[in-house]
Parts: C-alpha cells; structure tokens; sequence
C-alpha cells in the first residue's frame, strides 16, 4: 500500500514547516496512539529542549544550539520510523496469498448486510497471517510467534464482533483493515524474505532483524489491544444506552408497569 495521499502530504507538510517542533509531534504520535514508549521518548526529547532553552544565559550559544537542532533532527528520524502510527497507508484489497475476500457464495449466513464493507475478507487474512506464523514456527523467535498468535486471537475477536454487530465508523474500519490486511501480514512477509544467517546481523538501524521484528509485533499487539477495547467500549455504550431507554419506556411506574397502551 502506497503512503502517498493527500492527507499524508499534508501531514508532512505541516510537520516540515513546523520542523522546529518535531520533538513535540513524537509525543503527539505516542499520545494519539497510546503508547507508552513513544509517549515517554517524545516527552524526553521536548524535556531536553526546554532544558538547553531554559539554561541557555548558562550555555554557550553553540551548546543550546548544538542541543537543539540535534533533539530536532532525531526527532524527525523518529517520526520517520514511527510514520505507521501516524502516515496511514492508502486503503486496496488484497487479491494474493489467499487473502481475497469471501466470493459472493461462501459469504457467512449469519453475516449482516451491513458488515460486508466492513469486515468482508478480514477472517481468510488473518487466517493466512496465523497459518504462515505456524508453518514458519522453527525460523520465528519464540517471543515473536507467541505474539502474532495472541494479536491474530485478539484481532478475531474484533472482527467477530463488528461483523455482528458492524460500528459504522469509517476511521474505525480503516484501522481494522489496515492491521489485518496490511501491517500485520507485511512484517511477517518482510522478515521471512531474509535470509536465516542474517538474522541476528545489526542492519542500518542498529538493530537485528530479530530485534526489529519483536518492536514492530509489540505495536501491531499495541494497536490491536486498542482496537479491541474501542470496539468492545462502543458495545457496552450501546447495551447501557438501549438499558436507559428500556427502563425509561417500560420501568416500574406508580404502582405497575407502563407498557406504552392508551
């Protein structure tokens, strides 16, 4: 999926002409996504900054500067690694590698007419997602195949439950989708593409494909747990909002109960 659309662009834009506040957008990044790491890196990268700002009548002009535009051009470094949190993906259906959605035939019986924009092929996805993790079971570090395994059960589970009962937020599906369909299965392609005797090489990043891999699973696991606690927030919501109108139209009334008939 291509990261080229006008929202990104625009993004992108903003965050080049505000370039001097890049260390704030890695703590906007972890905020909006909650995560507690990127939450914790961005707020030391403005603490920094703040603090050569504040100690520069101490510091010699070269130091807060040096000190700035250093936090300045790691936080853009970082915001590029990050741009999955905040750079999303233009939206495709996949056709390959058994993730073609359901044909019109083999469409559930119990699946609603409403949850086939939203849910349709996401099962055979994340089918294919687990089914390789198990073929590849041996070349996978066990940390990283405990946790696909636990995000794909966490991911079913959303699924399942917005094909029931389908959210109608566009952003929501969108999300969904995406980790289903795109995140997910193109880490698991990208590492199995490299070869066993690089694995535990450093590459540029500094980290070992090994090492990269388990990050990159802890924020799809991340970002899977925040889809499920939406989902299953908007479901509660829903059960007390059709609770209230139950007690208000057929609650204890004077003495009986009020069953709407003049």
């Amino acid at each position: 999926m291509s990261r080229l659309t006008l929202g990104n662009i625009f993004k992108v834009a903003v965050a080049l002409f505000f370039f001097p506040f890049l260390p704030l957008l890695v703590l906007m990044i972890g905020v909006r996504r909650r995560n507690i790491k990127v939450i914790l890196e961005g707020a030391l990268y403005v603490g920094l900054v703040l603090a050569a700002v504040a100690a520069a009548d101490t510091m010699s002009f070269l130091l807060t500067t040096f000190v700035v535009l250093g936090m300045i051009a790691v936080s853009g470094t970082r915001s590029y690694n990050l741009r999955d949190l905040w750079l999303h993906r233009r939206a495709r259906t996949w056709q390959r590698d058994g993730m073609a959605p359901f044909p019109a035939a083999e469409q559930p019986a119990d699946t609603p007419a409403g949850a086939a924009s939203s849910t349709l092929g996401l099962s055979p996805a994340l089918k294919w997602t687990s089914s390789v993790a198990k073929q590849n079971r041996n070349r996978l570090p066990a940390e990283a195949y405990a946790s696909i395994l636990e995000i794909c059960r966490t991911l079913d589970s959303v699924i399942d439950a917005e094909t029931r009962q389908p959210s109608g937020d566009p952003q929501f599906e969108y999300e969904l989708s995406a980790t289903v369909r795109d995140y997910l299965p193109s880490v698991l392609r990208s590492y199995l593409a490299i070869p066993a005797n690089m694995l535990d090489s450093k590459q540029a990043s500094g980290r070992t494909p090994n090492q990269e891999l388990v990050e990159q699973l802890e924020l799809l696991s991340g970002q899977a747990s925040t889809l499920h606690a939406s989902r299953h927030r908007r479901s509660s919501a829903d059960l007390t909002t059709s609770g209230n109108f139950l007690r208000d139209r057929f609650g204890y009334r004077q003495g009986g109960y009020d069953f709407g008939i003049k």
